[in-house]
């Protein structure tokens, strides 16, 4: 189950971590987060990441909560792969060819 924050809180939280970092440093970054970002961050795999962008692209969140993506969009992430772990809510999704038209 996806924990009630959104991505930003999760990388606010993360601000004076000094990357690559291992989970157990993002957990103790995050010590004094609030309890559903420090739940976000137990539920990512425990990796060395390389920056925020993939602590972003690993952490659980409600997938409306900060992303505007379309239905297509988030079919798009679903039909992509990505490596173990990771959260297919912002896998990138390019706008389909439709949507581009239309925003024209």
């Amino acid at each position: 189950m996806a924990a009630h924050t959104t991505v930003k809180e999760v990388l606010a939280a993360l601000d004076d971590v000094d990357f690559p970092a291992g989970k157990d440093e993002l957990l103790r970054a995050a010590s004094n987060a609030p309890q559903e970002v420090y739940a976000a961050l137990r539920g990512i795999p425990p990796e060395e990441y390389a920056n925020r962008e993939e602590v972003a692209r690993s952490v659980r969140v409600d997938p409306d909560s900060d992303l505007d993506l379309s239905p297509a969009q988030r079919a798009e992430q679903a039909r992509q792969g990505g490596r173990p772990g990771q959260s297919e809510r912002l896998r990138e999704a390019p706008k389909p060819p439709v949507e581009d038209e239309l925003d024209r």
